[in-house]
């Protein structure tokens, strides 16, 4: 049975391989573009819907079957060990600290060493991403192709719509409610073990092991229509905020009705 992540929910779910059990969450960036919102706590900690990005995630992922996750943090990371420490979380949850900034790739590097099944697959997430989809569905089909890597692409969120055109170029829609064709990078990536050694100790993960697994053809792509948002400025929380109130608003009064 699919949980509200469209995972299926519980413990059931690991049993047989069929999920994905430990995770890394990107958390050490400066987040400039979120200012003055990260001047005191780092980006994942931003609330949506009172909540804080990195909870939504963990919440997330412990519905979908993952036991451990492991915070990359850099850029005021006592907030997040204050934060883990505080809550009664519903799975691992530990912290490495970066004492100085060591780029995208080197964070993934220097937490997934710490994870507690080091020959399994991991569950890679930029921790300024909001989403919902099954990574047990990910899982699947990141196994059904062995590859070594897997990427979620998500449709991009258009606030104003997408335009639509005839063949010979002339607008029939300037709001088109069909959604858009292209995917982008959705910030979510299963690793295989060996994936570990690709990643520099500093600098960025997609300059290297992407570009070389897309260069040898062994990066996959899992294509998915769940919502999904990547929170990098304060307009992004805001639209984002303003959506799930227009939905709460709707489901409401659905069942009014």
């Amino acid at each position: 049975m699919d949980g509200p992540g469209g995972c299926r929910a519980g413990r059931g779910a690991v049993s047989g391989g069929r999920a994905i059990r430990q995770a890394v969450v990107l958390a050490g960036g400066f987040g400039r573009r979120m200012r003055p919102l990260t001047f005191s706590r780092p980006k994942p900690m931003v609330e949506v819907h009172g909540t804080p990005i990195l909870r939504h995630q963990i919440d997330w992922f412990a519905e979908c079957g993952v036991e451990q996750v492991v915070v990359a943090a850099g850029h005021r990371a006592q907030v997040i060990k204050d934060y883990v420490a505080s809550q009664e979380l519903p799975l691992r949850t530990d912290v490495v600290a970066e004492e100085r900034p060591l780029g995208r790739g080197g964070g993934l590097k220097r937490a997934a060493a710490t994870l507690a099944r080091p020959d399994e697959p991991w569950l890679a997430a930029y921790g300024d991403i909001w989403t919902r989809f099954s990574l047990t569905d990910m899982y699947a089909h990141h196994r059904r192709h062995a590859a070594p890597a897997t990427v979620a692409l998500a449709r991009p969120w258009l606030p104003r719509g997408s335009v639509d055109c005839d063949e010979q170029g002339r607008v029939s829609a300037l709001a088109s409610k069909a959604p858009p064709q292209l995917r982008v990078n959705a910030g979510i990536y299963i690793f295989e073990p060996q994936v570990i050694e690709l990643l520099p100790d500093e600098g960025d993960h997609e300059d290297s092991a992407l570009a070389h697994l897309v260069r040898t053809r062994r990066l996959m792509g899992y294509p998915f229509d769940g919502p999904w948002r990547a929170i990098n400025t304060p307009r992004d929380l805001e639209d984002l905020e303003r959506e799930l109130a227009a939905q709460a608003a709707n489901t409401t009064t659905t069942k009014g009705t």
